[in-house]
């Protein structure tokens, strides 16, 4: 131990002897520690932050902006490290305005830089406060880890043990996870009865929900009635009663249909699954059933958050990563980054580290790979035979996901639980699809057979582990299964055989022999044959995209390829069912020997063995259907995946021609009541209403069920005639990015800020950031923008929602499902019209599903939606703007009644934009 952390440094004197940093959008500004605040330039930033280490908010998006790496500046005091640190699992902006706001100190109304260096040392001597009083509350694990991470040479580390004092010296060990609760397991629980809700009960619950002296919401309390369709007795086996309900944006759906569904819960002893398409409304109805449940107890055990394994914390790999970062081998960040997660680990809800409580922006700290090497994201799970098994916050959520009445979780989860499981009693036989416009393209995801590269080495990664010699592990099958089979000579021979099959699966390596022409066994020579097709029917193979060619009349030396592979799936096939079979077999003929637990492991390892042998069958198939007359049920296609120009994959690939097909068989049939609801289920409201709802009834697999749904529409109560303009720019020139970039510009000075930029190409967005960034940048405008900023999806809007005046740029993901109700967002600007991408999948599509009304239909719901963003609650204003000259009028109903679209220019939408926010709102439509 160095005698700087032996003594424990006054706080104090430390953060009095350091300067402070802040890099702004235009310039910089440095507190010196003589207290004298100067203006700095980019480049002068960056030296004195190479130079010397400062005291800053936020390393990583400083040194983006500076154009560093975080390895060239000193070792500097970040305060989101040190929040991070004192105040585990609790949320924070990772700006200097969020931490103000989190600790409830005052912070200038500007975003200058001048004015928020001077309260730099205001938060970190906040934050140091807290760890030196009595009254701390998050005590636990503290001073071991803080003097871990001293020892391994984090900055704050001496700062940390000095403000803790006397406590500093108190014994702790570092494993966290052994002071995590242990779960208990109980009887299976009954299933459901069959009471109904009625339309009478759901509006008095709902009304409950409201409180007294709520604003009366008639098409809210028509929705929850007309919802209770879904939470009746089904009359006939493999025919749920299906309620379809577009509900406008406004119209409190989340209430409306929590009301029915709690209800049915509770009246039933059955858990109800409300299944969201994004992370952010999943958080969202989380929020809403405090309304249900107050008390956090009983919304605690009452209701959960569920996703894919993948999202929780693996307290083995922790321990295994905390165990090589705290040796003394790896390096300081490792170190910093274990350290955090261990502080998160003791005070997390749920062990949740995507969407969680985990702090989001430390992805763009240390790398998601880090993190994801922290989850169980390669299916390598030990079950039972864990030393961690008892506290596992996976095995924790399975339990109580049996014993809730509300289950927050989302499509693709649903859709896998129920094709894993098909048959299985625990599936959830009431279900809310919310987001339900995305049904079909989760269904397209969740259905699909991908023989490619990426996909046979991550399962030769699954049975064989890691291979090769590099700092990590990976747990391959032996190592998951052999201890619970070494008496069993049949199972072991299985096991034997199926590993040795794996070696014809890629091997490490396996993508650069790809690309230079060396492939090794008959998976890569396929994939190698695949490459050399593509690259001889494609017109073009130059550019930065992916590349992609039809399975017809493969080349003879492709198909010799395919049947070679095809005989080794078959040899990989045969051993993984035989195997899986014997484990099922083991339950039985063990049954009175083998303990809960060992049970659990074996059927678990049966059915993830079930699956792959399933998937490596598929596989066979699709290789042997190469040379036979196509399935119509199928589009099947090769493709070489590229990332900004490099190669990362190839391979076959197989998706549903409808894949709501597969979703009606695995989901809506077996359950009893489903509701699938969205703000845009209908292309558009015609005289044809029974043409529109056959159209979203094909969206979401109605149309495979014996039963009719049953339908119904609300509209939205906002006025947007009143609060809201639609322009279409008709003299841009189209593919000239200067002027884009210029129009983007010109139109969020217009509006001050509070502007989103929606784009269909991130090569668009890219090129419009730098042009654009200078001049918001000096008008005071902040801009962020999605696959720019090192900071994650959903923490950018955040940031963007707490800032009235700042801007970002974003696709697909920021413009479907983001709330950002009230003056952050008053201006969407979309650079085109979001035709579908031309691919080959979609040709098929567009030929089965109605050829041009199909895009047409495809790309109205994506302006409907990217509209929806705009007003989120009364009184919210804005203006929608479209800078594609060539957008169709039949495209323009996609937006709702009451403002008509204008085609202007681009001179007289910026006047038009500036004076609708210069011109004060009548008494009955205030500004936001």
């Amino acid at each position: 131990m160095t005698d700087a952390i032996a003594t424990f440094p006054d706080p104090e004197t430390v953060l009095s002897r350091l300067p402070a940093l802040v890099v702004g959008h235009r310039d910089a500004a440095r507190l010196s520690v003589d207290g004298e605040i100067t203006s700095l330039k980019f480049n002068e930033a960056a030296r004195a932050l190479t130079d010397e280490a400062h005291l800053v908010c936020n390393l990583p998006l400083i040194t983006r902006k500076l154009r560093l790496n975080v390895g060239q500046t000193a070792a500097s005091f970040d305060l989101l490290e040190l929040f991070a640190f004192v105040r585990p699992a609790r949320f924070t902006l990772p700006t200097i305005f969020g931490l103000a706001q989190s600790l409830s100190l005052a912070h200038p109304l500007t975003s200058d830089p001048i004015d928020e260096v001077a309260i730099l040392g205001t938060l970190a001597r906040c934050l140091l406060a807290d760890l030196s009083a009595d009254t701390y509350r998050w005590h636990k694990g503290v001073a071991a880890t803080a003097m871990a991470m001293a020892r391994a040479g984090w900055p704050w580390g001496p700062v940390v043990l000095g403000a803790l004092g006397p406590r500093a010296e108190r014994s702790g060990g570092l494993a966290a996870w052994q002071g995590l609760p242990e779960w208990e397991d109980g009887a299976p629980p009954p299933p459901p009865s069959d009471h109904s809700v009625s339309e009478n009960e759901a509006s008095q619950r709902l009304a409950s929900l409201l409180g007294d002296g709520s604003e009366a919401r008639p098409a809210q309390a028509q929705y929850s009635r007309s919802a209770t369709h879904a939470f009746h007795p089904r009359t006939a086996q493999n025919a749920p009663n299906l309620a379809l309900a577009e509900a406008g944006t406004g119209t409190g759906k989340t209430l409306g249909y929590i009301a029915p569904a709690s209800l049915w819960a509770q009246k039933n002893g059955g858990p109800v699954w409300l299944s969201t398409y994004t992370k952010a409304l999943q958080r969202q109805i989380d929020q809403e059933l405090a309304r249900l449940y107050p008390d956090p107890k009983e919304r605690a055990a009452k209701t959960v958050i569920r996703k894919g394994r993948e999202n929780y914390a693996c307290l083995l790999n922790v321990e295994e990563a905390a165990r090589i970062s705290f040796a003394g081998a790896a390096g300081t960040r490792d170190a910093v980054l274990m350290g955090l997660v261990l502080r998160w680990l003791s005070h997390t809800r749920d062990g949740d580290m995507v969407g969680g409580d985990f702090p989001s922006w430390l992805g763009s700290y240390f790398g998601r790979a880090r993190l994801g090497a922290l989850t169980d994201h390669r299916g390598e799970c030990l079950y039972s035979a864990c030393a961690h098994y008892r506290r596992c916050f996976i095995e924790r959520v399975v339990r109580k996901t049996r014993r809730a009445e509300l289950v927050v979780a989302n499509h693709a989860l649903v859709m896998t639980q129920a094709a894993s499981r098909k048959g299985d009693p625990d599936l959830p036989r009431r279900l809310v699809f919310d987001e339900g416009h995305h049904v079909f393209d989760a269904a397209d995801s969740a259905f699909s057979a991908h023989l490619s590269g990426a996909e046979g080495a991550e399962l030769r990664r699954w049975l064989r582990g890691r291979e090769t010699a590099t700092k990590g592990r990976a747990r391959g099958l032996s190592s998951r299964v052999e201890d619970l089979l070494t008496d069993d000579d049949v199972a072991m021979g299985h096991l034997r055989d199926a590993l040795e099959a794996a070696r014809l699966l890629p091997g490490p390596g396996w993508l650069g022999r790809l690309t230079t022409d060396s492939p090794r066994g008959p998976y890569e020579q396929f994939l190698g044959h695949i490459r050399a097709q593509i690259f001889s029917r494609v017109s073009d193979a130059r550019g930065p995209h992916g590349l992609e060619c039809g399975t017809e009349s493969p080349s003879p030396d492709l198909l010799k390829a395919a049947d070679l592979l095809a005989r080794a799936m078959t040899a990989l096939s045969q051993p993984l069912t035989a195997l899986a079979k014997r484990l099922i077999a083991l339950l039985d003929e063990e049954a009175d020997s083998l303990d809960s637990a060992s049970r659990g492991r074996l059927d678990a390892t049966a059915r993830a063995l079930s699956l792959r042998s399933d998937m490596v069958r598929a596989w066979g198939t699709m290789l042997a259907d190469l040379k036979r007359t196509p399935d119509p049920a199928f589009v099947d296609w090769f493709a070489l995946d590229r990332m900004d120009g490099r190669e990362v994959d190839a391979g076959l690939y197989r998706h549903w021609l409808d894949p709501t097909k597969p979703f009606a068989d695995t989901v809506l049939e077996p359950a009893h009541g489903v509701l699938v609801t969205s703000a845009t289920l209908l292309d558009q409201r015609t005289a044809m209403e029974d043409e529109d709802w056959s159209r979203a009834e094909t969206r979401v697999g109605a149309s495979h069920l014996v039963l009719p749904a049953k339908r119904f529409s609300l509209s939205s109560p906002f006025d947007y005639a009143a609060n809201t303009r639609i322009l279409v720019v008709n003299d841009l020139r189209k593919g000239d990015v200067t002027q884009l970039a210029a129009a983007y510009r010109a139109l969020f000075l217009a509006a001050n800020g509070g502007a989103l930029g929606l784009f269909t190409a991130i090569a668009r967005l890219r090129a419009v950031h730098g042009k654009i960034m200078g001049p918001l940048e000096q008008a005071g405008l902040p801009l962020y923008a999605q696959h720019i900023d090192p900071i994650e999806t959903g923490t950018l809007v955040d940031m963007f929602r707490a800032e009235e005046q700042a801007c970002l740029l974003g696709t697909d993901a920021v413009r479907d499902g983001v709330d950002v109700p009230g003056s952050s967002l008053r201006l969407i600007v979309f650079d085109r019209v979001p035709w579908p991408r031309p691919t080959l999948l979609h040709k098929a599509r567009r030929a089965a599903f109605g050829g041009a009304l199909y895009d047409d239909m495809l790309t109205r719901l994506k302006l409907s939606q990217a509209f929806g963003r705009l007003v989120r609650r009364a009184g919210d204003r804005g203006i929608f703007v479209l800078l594609d000259a060539q957008t169709p009028s039949r495209l323009l109903s996609a937006f709702p009644d009451g403002p008509t679209p204008e085609r202007v220019g681009l001179a007289k939408a910026i006047d038009m934009t500036r004076d609708f926010f210069n011109t004060a709102p009548s008494p009955e439509n205030p500004e936001r």
